[in-house]
């Protein structure tokens, strides 16, 4: 595994499709168990350029989840097993093949973390029609069931879409704003974003909210993976001296770079946001001391209440290291949302009837409220945002996390239900 690929990196050239190699899970723990085992298909990328970090992430989330239910007693006095399957996230027949792989090796469900090309592997799972549940946070996805609900009925997106991210930019500058602890210099935002369509369709949303905000974007400059050099984006932050800074980016070594630059040239005043990509645990490993101060969220991520924390250590004594606060908690989440749904329908090979099941039942996981029931067949989102599949209350929905970094640790500060820290003073403002 190589530290330096995140989730949203995406490569030129990138290796053509490659074939799904199983690797099946062991039942740890399972000898109150005695069935045939309920197998939970997980393509993993494992050998390919894109998304390792992530999917291992998720992976270890959803085996520690297995662990755990088949040292209880497993699920309707079965055990639960993993098949395995690599995939190359950035290739339209790898996904493909890997959801084919689950489809022969008759899996009961699927649990994927995220594919850059997720229609293709929607459609190879149309016919078999088992569970597939998945973190892709991708709105053309959730589009597509919207259009045909009947084919893709079985699909759910365990997340909130990525139009989310720039929703509600505006109300968490409005929020940092009304708590005192932030005194913008000025009304004016600065949006640096990536060329690739994830990053262009979180910077139109947040375009378009803040249109409708007491804030207006002063300026748009583009950026080409890969950032060699942030030395002139940073010139043009400061031409523009912006009082409030988006990052659009997602690779977690490139935004330690832009950190360590910034902080050695820095807008001074300005509150600098970075998209995601500092959820990687190799940002804080890179970054060091520079990270302190910046902030940045996820739509999907660990509570850090009680249901948040109490897995926080668990997973960290099983993987001990720094924890990836994200696709960690969507695996477990996901494993025991099935787990559920099988227990209530009493049989995981009737798929209709579990799909059924969890579209009709919201789940409470350590990432927060799963809810399905609406047209995009996504979690909802919170905070309320005026869009589309948005929630008013914290428990009906999963919350965003705004997080900063402080001390060279990861503190959730907003929404301020589940908050760890207020916003603090980074080293750049005077």
């Amino acid at each position: 595994m190589s530290g330096n690929f995140t989730r949203r990196r995406v490569l030129s050239g990138a290796a053509a499709g490659i074939a799904a190699s199983a690797v099946p899970f062991g039942l740890t723990g399972s000898a109150q168990a005695a069935g045939a085992p309920i197998i939970l298909g997980v393509p993993t990328s494992q050998t390919a350029a894109a998304g390792v970090a992530d999917d291992l992430d998720h992976l270890n989330g959803t085996t520690l989840a297995m662990e755990e239910i088949n040292a209880a007693g497993g699920i309707l006095g079965r055990p639960l097993k993993l098949f395995v399957t690599d995939v190359d996230k950035l290739s339209p027949e790898s996904c493909q093949q890997a959801i084919a792989a689950c489809v022969d090796a008759k899996v009961q469900a699927i649990s994927n973390a995220f594919l850059f090309v997720p229609i293709p592997a929607m459609d190879a799972s149309a016919k078999y029609r088992c569970p597939y549940l998945q973190g892709n946070t991708q709105r053309a996805a959730t589009d597509a069931f919207k259009a045909n609900p009947t084919k893709y009925s079985h699909i759910f997106q365990t997340d909130p879409s990525e139009v989310h991210y720039g929703y509600t930019y505006p109300l968490w500058l409005a929020a940092m704003e009304a708590s005192g602890k932030w005194k913008p210099k000025n009304r004016k935002v600065h949006i640096v974003q990536e060329q690739v369509g994830y990053c262009q369709t979180i910077s139109k949303a947040a375009q378009l909210a803040l249109k409708k905000s007491n804030f207006q974007v002063a300026a748009v400059t583009d950026i080409q993976f890969p950032v060699q050099d942030w030395a002139p984006v940073i010139q043009k932050l400061k031409e523009v001296d912006a009082g409030a800074i988006m990052i659009d980016h997602w690779v977690a070594a490139e935004y330690a770079a832009f950190c360590k630059q910034f902080r050695a040239n820095p807008v001074k005043d300005s509150l600098v946001y970075l998209q995601y990509g500092p959820s990687q645990p190799e940002f804080l490993t890179l970054a060091g001391e520079a990270a302190n101060g910046f902030c940045w969220s996820t739509v999907l991520g660990v509570y850090a209440d009680a249901k948040g924390n109490a897995f926080r250590a668990k997973y960290k004594k099983r993987f001990p290291g720094i924890m990836g606060l994200v696709y960690t908690g969507n695996g477990y989440d996901i494993a025991y949302y099935l787990k559920a749904a099988w227990e209530a329908t009493k049989d995981p090979s009737n798929f209709k009837a579990v799909c059924d099941w969890i579209r009709a039942n919201p789940y409470r996981g350590v990432c927060g409220y799963m809810d399905m029931r609406n047209p995009y067949q996504e979690a909802a989102h919170f905070p309320d945002n005026g869009f589309e599949v948005s929630a008013t209350e914290l428990e009906k929905g999963m919350s965003q996390l705004y997080v900063q970094v402080q001390n060279k640790e990861h503190k959730i500060i907003y929404p301020y239900e589940i908050k760890e820290s207020g916003l603090q003073k980074a080293p750049w403002w005077t």
